[in-house]
C-alpha cells in the first residue's frame, strides 16, 4: 500500500510491530528506546495524529478496549499486514532518499549578515556548545555493548558522525570570525548587493 512516508508514523508502526499496545504505552516505549532522540514525540497529542492516520490508512487497526483498574478505557492498538509492508517501504525510501529536508539552521546561516559578526558569534558558540553536550551525551551509546548489540545503536552512531562533522564545522567558522577572516559590516553589504546587482544585469543585458 503506497502512501506518503512519516518519520513519526513509521516510529509508531515500528513500536507496534513488538506488540500492540495503547497510545501511551506507545509513547514510553519510543522514549525507552531512545527513539525519541531521533523523532519528535514530546507531545501526546502528535501520537494521537499519527495512530488516526495509520488507522485511517489501515496500516493499523483496534485489537481491544481495556479499562485497568478505574482508570479511563484505553484502546490497544495492532500492526495489520499493510502496516508491516508499508513500514518496510518506507524504511527502504528513507535509506535511500537524499532530498532536502529544508532544516531550519542552513535557512539561518544563509541570513547570518543580518547579524552583527559578534551577534553571529555568540550565537554560533552556543550552538556549538550545546552540540557538544549531545555529543557527550550519545558517546556511551556507541559501539553497542553485551546488553545492547550495536544493531540497535546505529541511529545514535548516525548523529555522533554528523553532530561531530557539524562541530568541527561550527569552530572553524567561529574561529574565522574571532579572527576577522569572516567580517562584514553594513555598508559592505550594500557595497556587495549593489556589484552583484550590476553584474546580474549585465548578464541579462547580454542574454537580450
Amino acid at each position: 500500500m503506497s502512501s506518503k512516508r512519516s518519520t513519526l508514523g513509521l516510529t509508531v508502526l515500528g513500536t507496534l510491530a513488538g506488540e500492540p499496545m495503547h497510545a501511551y504505552r506507545i509513547q514510553k516505549t519510543i522514549k525507552e528506546h531512545g527513539k525519541d532522540r531521533v523523532v519528535n514525540v514530546r507531545q501526546r497529542a502528535s501520537i494521537y495524529q499519527a495512530i488516526e492516520r495509520l488507522l485511517r490508512l489501515g496500516l493499523i487497526e483496534v485489537q481491544a478496549t481495556a479499562r485497568p483498574d478505574s482508570r479511563p478505557e484505553r484502546t490497544v492498538y495492532a500492526i495489520t499486514d499493510a502496516g508491516m509492508e508499508t513500514a518496510r517501504e518506507w524504511i527502504h525510501e528513507m535509506l535511500i532518499a537524499t532530498e532536502n529536508e529544508f532544516p531550519e539552521f542552513p535557512v539561518g546561516v544563509s541570513f547570518i549578515m543580518a547579524l552583527t559578526p559578534a551577534e553571529a558569534k555568540r550565537d554560533l558558540q552556543a550552538r556549538a556548545d550545546a552540540i557538544a553536550i549531545q555529543i557527550n551525551e550519545i558517546a556511551p551509546w556507541l559501539g553497542g555493548s553485551d546488553d545492547v548489540p550495536r544493531l540497535y545503536v546505529l541511529e545514535e552512531e548516525y548523529r555522533h558522525a554528523v553532530l561531530s562533522a557539524e562541530l568541527k564545522w561550527l569552530r572553524t567558522v567561529i574561529s574565522d570570525l574571532e579572527s576577522g577572516r569572516i567580517t562584514w559590516t553594513w555598508e559592505w553589504l550594500q557595497e556587495n548587493y549593489a556589484a552583484f546587482k550590476h553584474k546580474q544585469g549585465d548578464t541579462e543585458d547580454g542574454d537580450l
